[in-house]
């Protein structure tokens, strides 16, 4: 008996459970055959440029559900700097531009490279993941700024924990950020317990996972910030966290603020600078580091070259990286996800806390005009400094 239905197969099972109970005459197996006609919706953009000038809702059809796909919803996507870059045309790695996969005549690129999704159904040879797993993205580029996709084993890393023990949004932002903290810390030099680093931007969502990791690894941190109205309980927030100083930049570039460096690391050196802004900022943190220590560079939000003096070469012997998470992950796919399901697990036990997070909530009844002014609006607050606060898009 062959039933034609748009059934996820979790919810076929629960049909033919009921035929049979309903039907004690039906005899041999009942198939259910699942078709399709679900539709996603994404942003997207035909051209690169200025993000609030070239994102619009694209609307199309999902792809039939073959043996080897795997049908999943999207739970939430953040919107982080590598993101915006890719929309303004400025980074490295492209997304792809569609037109038949997305039912588009003019090629499109959808955005996001980080996610959470729920698996809706899978084909007769996925034996990975079943429908009500929750997974993330394994590889960037995949464009999670959507509501549905299908995608293939090869794109997903199954979620180990329940939504009770790690939420969506906790999952969605666990791969970026608290990854590229965990692998700088452990990379370039040798941190023992009682050591010191030192990092800008330490406010971001890298920033606060370093001084999270950094305290459970018994390592202690200076941490630099932006002067603001509200310093004082900035302060008290990343010291909460396990910040052992927290300064300003104005207070940094003080030649006079050295002694008290000393003061605080004694016998101790400061091994390691970690540095996302570019600029005096990063100037000013490489003249406290410790002679053969390292400075690694993992963004550039100030848009400014990364300026060290000579001296600091010469006389100290400092040593400058680039730290790209996209390469390393690409290259170490089974390292990466051991490193993931750590976080997870720190995040579960309470260890380590999320970054403070701003949803951008679309829900199943909004209109496509309300979608996009929603995700416009978490744009243009990450543009416009979102203080620390990551931007997420989640589907209610």
């Amino acid at each position: 008996m062959v039933l034609h239905r748009a059934f996820t197969s979790a919810t076929a099972q629960l049909y033919a459970r009921a035929l049979r109970a309903n039907h004690p005459s039906l005899r041999g197996p009942i198939s259910i055959r699942r078709e399709f006609s679900a539709e996603a919706k994404a942003i997207v953009f035909e051209t690169n440029g200025k993000p609030l000038d070239v994102l619009k809702l694209h609307t199309f059809p999902l792809p039939d559900l073959t043996d080897d796909t795997i049908l999943v919803k999207f739970l939430a996507s953040p919107i982080n700097p590598a993101d915006i870059n890719q929309v303004e045309g400025v980074y490295p790695t492209k997304p792809p531009f569609l037109t038949d996969a997305v039912a588009s005549k003019t090629p499109v690129a959808i955005g996001g490279n980080e996610g959470a999704v729920e698996i809706l159904d899978v084909g007769k040879s996925v034996t990975q993941f079943k429908p009500g797993d929750r997974a993330i993205m394994r590889h960037t580029l995949f464009g999670t700024w959507r509501t549905h996709a299908i995608a293939k084993v090869s794109d997903l890393t199954k979620i180990p924990f329940s939504s009770a023990e790690i939420t969506a949004v906790q999952a969605a932002t666990a791969s970026v950020n608290p990854t590229t903290a965990y692998r700088m810390l452990n990379e370039f030099v040798e941190m023992k317990d009682g050591d010191w680093f030192i990092q800008t931007a330490a406010n971001s969502g890298v920033g606060r996972a370093a001084i999270q990791l950094g305290r459970l690894w018994g390592l202690k941190s200076i941490n630099v910030v932006r002067d603001r109205d509200d310093i004082d309980e900035m302060k008290r927030d990343l010291e909460s966290l396990g910040a052992t100083k927290v300064v300003t930049e104005d207070e940094i570039k003080d030649k006079g603020f050295r002694n008290t460096i000393k003061e605080w690391i004694g016998d101790r050196e400061i091994k390691l600078g970690l540095n996302c802004t570019g600029g005096e900022s990063t100037t000013n943190i490489a003249r406290q580091l410790s002679i053969g220590a390292h400075l690694v560079t993992y963004g550039g939000m100030a848009r400014k070259p990364v300026t060290v003096p000579v001296s600091l070469f010469i006389f100290k012997d400092i040593h400058l990286h680039g730290y790209w998470l996209t390469r390393w992950s690409d290259s170490h796919p089974a390292e990466k996800e051991a490193i993931v399901n750590e976080i997870f697990g720190l995040l579960k036990a309470g260890e380590l806390k999320d970054v403070p997070v701003d949803e951008a909530v679309w829900t199943a009844d909004m209109l496509d005009e309300e979608r996009l002014d929603v995700f416009k609006h978490a744009v243009a607050t990450y543009i416009n400094g979102a203080r620390g606060r990551k931007q997420v898009l989640v589907h209610k």
